[in-house]
């Protein structure tokens, strides 16, 4: 398949990003507006001219990418492209979150995102783990189904008492977020819950105060006592045997380290050997009933109300979402935010925070007002007006066109699915999970680690170039056996040039240039006419692109 390399020179072509400048639109939403103007401001500050509009179809798989996990099908291309209204970008954004047609995507894609985020790509995957992956998952799953508000799914994560597994009595899936995270007296649960939803990197401060932020050692053990009424158990899995993962996760009176359940305080290690104490008290200094007593004060549903009160909350989702629509949050990372880290548009994050709170703390209007804001519209390719904003040089982002980056594992298998037409066959939720899970196992392996890192996406290493050219997912794709999808095609007697046009809008989501439709053409006369052969390679080579690979 060497030969099909040749198709890889027209990959990205000049002259395909077209339009002039876009002047700024915000479809009568003022949100989006307000984003519009802020960024152009950064701009003008930084004397940075923007890059153009991203071609419509380019523009669209993004955004399928990005909200779904996916590129989109042919199909869904070309009825974007019929819209000739004014209002198609927000039409086809609407259509993503909204339509009942796309719900259960919508819901895939953001419980892989969070589960990720919640207990990591392999939690619950170990026959040891006390994790129940499916039960985290059927909670996230009914959560943005339900387009439940981000600060209820906070609540419900951070005071969930139940059991772990589906099947089992008094099931509650949230209780998976904390089950391998309460021991050594909770200190990954205390740095998990500052980390993930106040965005604050607390974790070092459990030894000593942190050197470059206000965070001190108190205030993380301040921060931990609200964890310590909480207590896993086995479970009982009727009829099954789960091993440890049929777990319960309940709330219990605590006498506290001094055996005066009145004053139930825990005591912590200065660096220097001596004992201080400490009692649940908020980052912000708010207070709780000393009391162990679970019927007298229920410290983890306090710490749920603090955190839902805290504007803390509200700005580290909005830099959570814009990091993963923009490739890069207000600040880096996403979520280590403090006097110590400034945002790169402080005014924004604010004014964004502001509007989720205002808005019911609705994710799905956070998604839409950045998505359809101008800086999510721009191209990738970088011009002389902006080849100075590069964060992967230490640049702050000034977003003024979109930055590059690599489909995370999830999304190729889910858009080799569809680029092939194999999602039209698919079975059941829960064997599509299965599947894609027996998939990444060997991806993750081969790849990543446990923190949800660059690692676990495509960095053009020698294991992941020969799984990408060799694996069995990628064979699989672009197999010429009866039935398969590049069988049919060529059984459907398209001629080379129709065929081809389709595999690059499949893969690319644009037609191929001049020079790659000869080069195709070259492949066929190779081939002495053999359609299926010549268009298996034609697939491989786009499947292996860059251009395919990236988001961009």
């Amino acid at each position: 398949m060497g030969l099909a390399l040749v198709l890889g020179a027209g990959l990205f072509p000049s002259g395909l990003l077209v339009s002039e400048a876009i002047a700024a639109e915000d479809y009568g939403i003022p949100q989006v507006g307000v984003i519009n103007e802020k960024i152009r401001q950064g701009w003008s500050d930084y004397q940075v001219t923007p890059s153009q509009e991203e071609m419509d179809t380019v523009w669209a798989r993004r955004l399928f990418l990005d909200v779904l996990g996916r590129v989109p099908s042919v199909d869904e291309l070309n009825e974007f492209t019929r819209d000739r209204t004014r209002d198609k970008k927000k039409n086809l954004v609407d259509k993503l979150l909204f339509d009942d047609k796309y719900t259960e995507e919508y819901a895939r894609n953001w419980t892989t995102i969070w589960t990720n985020v919640l207990i990591g790509r392999n939690g619950g995957t170990d026959n040891n783990s006390p994790i129940s992956r499916p039960g985290m998952q059927k909670y996230l799953r009914d959560t943005f189904a339900r387009n439940t508000p981000y600060d209820k799914m906070v609540s419900d994560l951070v005071s969930a008492t139940g059991a772990n597994t589906p099947g089992m009595p008094n099931f509650n899936g949230a209780v998976n977020f904390y089950m391998d995270k309460l021991d050594e007296n909770g200190v990954q649960a205390t740095a998990k819950t500052a980390q993930i939803f106040l965005g604050l990197q607390v974790q070092c401060t459990q030894c000593h105060n942190h050197p470059f932020n206000e965070w001190k050692q108190e205030k993380f053990w301040n921060l931990n006592a609200f964890f310590r009424q909480t207590r896993t158990r086995r479970g009982e899995m009727p009829g099954a045997n789960n091993g440890m993962r049929a777990m319960t996760l309940n709330d219990v009176d605590f006498m506290g380290e001094g055996r005066n359940i009145d004053n139930a305080e825990i005591y912590y290690e200065l660096r220097n050997g001596l004992l201080k104490v400490a009692y649940p008290e908020f980052l912000d200094g708010q207070k709780i009933p000393t009391n162990g007593r679970v019927t007298q004060v229920n410290r983890r549903q306090e710490l749920a109300k603090f955190i839902i009160e805290s504007e803390n909350l509200q700005e580290a989702i909005v830099n959570r979402y814009w990091g993963h629509f923009l490739g890069y949050g207000f600040t880096k990372p996403v979520d280590d935010m403090g006097p110590h880290n400034r945002p790169t548009h402080p005014e924004l994050l604010t004014y964004l925070g502001e509007e989720v709170r205002e808005n019911s703390f609705d994710l799905k209007q956070l998604i839409r007002w950045i998505t359809l804001s101008e800086a999510y519209s721009l191209s990738s390719k970088i011009t002389n007006g902006n080849e100075l904003d590069d964060p992967t040089v230490g640049e702050p982002p000034k977003f003024s066109h979109f930055y590059l980056r690599q489909m995370q594992a999830e999304q190729l298998y889910e858009s080799l699915l569809v680029a092939t037409q194999a999602h039209k066959t698919r079975g059941s939720y829960e064997e599509q999970e299965k599947k894609k899970s027996e998939w990444m196992r060997q991806f993750v392996t081969a790849f990543g680690t446990d923190e949800g890192d660059e690692a676990t996406t495509f960095n053009g290493t020698i294991p992941q170039a020969l799984m990408m050219f060799n694996g069995d997912l990628v064979n699989d794709a672009i197999s010429i056996k009866p039935g398969s999808f590049i069988y049919s095609m060529a059984a459907e007697g398209q001629d080379g040039k129709e065929a081809i046009n389709h595999l690059y809008m499949a893969t690319v989501a644009r037609r191929p240039t001049r020079k790659e439709i000869q080069a195709a053409n070259y492949l066929i006369g190779i081939h002495k006419g053999d359609t299926a052969k010549a268009l298996q390679d034609v697939f491989w080579a786009l499947l292996n692109s860059n251009e395919f690979i990236l988001n961009h």
